[in-house]
């Protein structure tokens, strides 16, 4: 059987919240964001071993989280880039040294601590059954497209189009492949002098490695990207636990 392994991206500096340090290692009910997530991947009995993209600076402090969340997957820390897209290059690049090419690698926000189980099994089993798998979501509005021109003031915005909400999908993470066709869309980035792309599914889709297989989200698979992220999370982990 394939051996299944997570690859975390925690390289974020988290500019958008004003904090002092990177909001994956901000402490939420006495364990921080990314113990959390650590410890989703630590106790699927699928996954074998878990990977985590940081800044250098944060290396010995991902060790140290990792030993005292008890996580005894935790293989090793990697390299971060100068964004995310660089971020999970370094880190698909690094796991070609550390596994076979027919490892399953989920790719997953170290900022989204509520990843469950089943969007974790899900995703293996679309992986391996279909040959990727994208965490999502039906959109549950539609979409106003910005005209061009028009400013980021929402006073200076301006639609003339729209998007029914039943042709959207709402992508979240884990984004799932098999590690050989990881290292290809890299290289083959590398060679159409591609530096950046949102996302893995975005930059596979300008690779024409296509189609993407859906494997089914959960609303409470968010990101934690604003303060008031971080006060739902601690009142779900409350509401959880008891």
């Amino acid at each position: 059987m394939n051996r299944i392994v997570a690859l975390i991206l925690a390289g974020g500096v988290g500019s958008r919240m004003n904090l002092s340090i990177p909001k994956q290692f901000v402490v939420v009910d006495g364990l921080t964001v990314l113990q959390h997530t650590m410890l989703a991947f630590q106790c699927h009995q699928l996954v074998s071993a878990i990977y985590v993209v940081a800044s250098p600076q944060w290396t010995e402090t991902v060790r140290q989280q990792a030993k005292d969340a008890s996580i005894g997957k935790f293989a090793t820390c990697l390299n971060a880039g100068e964004n995310s897209f660089q971020s999970a290059k370094n880190g698909i690049m690094a796991l070609q040294k550390e596994e076979e090419e027919n490892t399953v690698v989920l790719i997953h926000d170290a900022v989204r601590p509520l990843v469950s189980q089943d969007i974790i099994s899900r995703n293996i089993a679309v992986c391996l059954s279909r040959g990727n798998a994208i965490t999502t979501l039906p959109s549950q509005e539609s979409y106003m497209v910005i005209n061009s021109g028009t400013g980021n003031n929402n006073k200076e915005i301006t639609s003339s189009e729209y998007i029914l909400r039943e042709k959207l999908l709402r992508a979240q993470t884990p984004h799932t492949f098999l590690l050989r066709e990881l290292v290809t869309m890299m290289k083959e980035a590398e060679e159409k002098g591609l530096t950046y792309s949102q996302s893995i599914f975005t930059l596979a889709n300008e690779l024409g490695h296509v189609p993407l297989h859906t494997a089914e989200g959960e609303m409470m698979n968010f990101k934690l990207t604003l303060p008031s992220d971080f006060t739902i999370f601690q009142a779900i982990l409350h509401e959880t636990r008891g």
